[in-house]
């Protein structure tokens, strides 16, 4: 566990900071609109020195279809507009996580958004509603 978080660190202080205006930021945002993705928010984490990232996008989606195609769009979107692929995707059928180092993409079935309500862990971090 202790090499897992190092390895998180080290990627985050010789990744580049990102903010809202960044084209991978409006890239992620994009793709998971034209997908129908719901209830999309970002939370930045820039100024929290836990976190492993500078920002997490999270959205919902209607089921393990949905959540599938909306994240398979974001890789492909990311790729076409920032020749970009993640550093990590993790695919589930309520939960899929697609990493890009410092904005980390959380696509969830309701349900498990609820219960791992990811807003609240990281109340401290500022908001916004896409």
């Amino acid at each position: 566990m202790d090499k897992i978080i190092k390895e998180l660190k080290e990627r985050k202080i010789t990744a580049p900071r990102l903010n809202k205006n960044s084209k991978l930021f409006k890239t992620i945002i994009n793709a998971i609109k034209d997908k129908k993705g719901a209830e999309v928010v970002s939370l930045d984490l820039k100024k929290i020195d836990e976190a492993v990232a500078d920002y997490f996008v999270l959205c919902e989606a209607n089921s393990n279809t949905h959540l599938k195609s909306i994240a398979d769009n974001i890789i492909d979107e990311v790729e076409k507009e920032c020749g970009e692929k993640p550093y990590h995707k993790e695919y589930g059928d309520t939960w899929t996580l697609v990493d890009y180092v410092n904005i980390v993409v959380h696509v969830f079935q309701h349900e498990q958004r609820s219960f791992y309500n990811l807003e609240s862990l990281w109340e401290d971090a500022p908001k916004a509603e896409h």
